[in-house]
């Protein structure tokens, strides 16, 4: 049985780490569209054009959007070309961050500021956007989910800028919760913990701090974005129907090992 059958998925990021697994575990559970986010360089060009390829492959028909996130233009041109290619959004994946880790008494403004005007800004931006055409669909509605970290609820030295935004992504989710129940449309967040993507490549090339965060784990192994995609899937499917306001830890086990 497919879980999210002829459903339209939105995803930012969808070009590599997690939002293109979420993409690939959506083609398998059935979604029949994708609006897949790109950055829009020469990188995430050809890698959408290659996730494209895969999906259509599969039977499944895609739409690529490029754009800065920390652009409201590039949300809106996200969700009207994904309506005008499928007419309707279902699921809302908000995937898109970036994390350059810096130390705190000397991080430049500018690397503040992007931080939280992609990660945080983007975010709402997208969100709304998505929200406004899912109440035209009622009594439909729709799923956001919102990929937030772990970092939101802990500290870390590099991540003074980070963490705030992942904080405020878990709580905006919460407050869309409440404000868009009554059209129908859920609101959730996914808290990922050390996930071995492109965010955190160089940071994880140091090899004690990377045996550090494996062992911290109790799975005993960092993340993969696959490990992220299920519960994505989860919280966009009917199996979740009645979840709206949560927030989902995935991370191994990390988060609760005190010891």
């Amino acid at each position: 049985m497919s879980l999210t059958p002829n459903k339209i998925v939105c995803i930012t990021g969808a070009s590599r780490g997690i939002g293109r697994a979420c993409a690939l575990e959506f083609v398998k559970q059935g979604a029949s569209g994708l609006i897949l986010h790109y950055f829009g360089d020469d990188a995430t060009t050809e890698e959408v054009r290659t996730l494209q390829k895969e999906v259509e492959e599969k039977g499944v028909r895609s739409v690529a959007v490029p754009g800065d996130m920390a652009d409201l233009q590039t949300s809106k041109k996200i969700v009207e070309l994904g309506v005008k290619e499928f007419g309707r959004i279902d699921v809302l994946v908000s995937n898109v961050g970036i994390c350059p880790f810096s130390d705190f008494l000397t991080m430049p403004l500018e690397t503040w500021e992007r931080t939280r005007q992609v990660n945080l800004d983007g975010t709402f931006y997208i969100v709304q956007e998505v929200s406004i055409q899912m109440k035209k669909q009622v009594p439909q509605g729709g799923s956001l989910i919102a990929i937030s970290s772990i970092s939101g609820l802990l500290g870390g030295a590099q991540q003074c800028h980070y963490g705030p935004t992942k904080a405020a992504i878990t709580n905006l989710m919460q407050n869309c919760a409440v404000a868009l129940g009554k059209y129908g449309i859920r609101a959730n967040s996914v808290l990922p913990g050390t996930i071995a993507t492109d965010i955190n490549k160089e940071d994880l090339k140091d090899a004690t701090k990377r045996d550090y965060m494996i062992n911290r784990t109790l799975i005993g192994r960092l993340g993969v974005p696959e490990d992220i995609a299920g519960p994505v899937v989860f919280l966009a499917s009917d199996l979740a129907r009645y979840v709206t306001g949560a927030s989902i830890i995935v991370d191994g086990g990390l988060f609760v090992n005190f010891q």
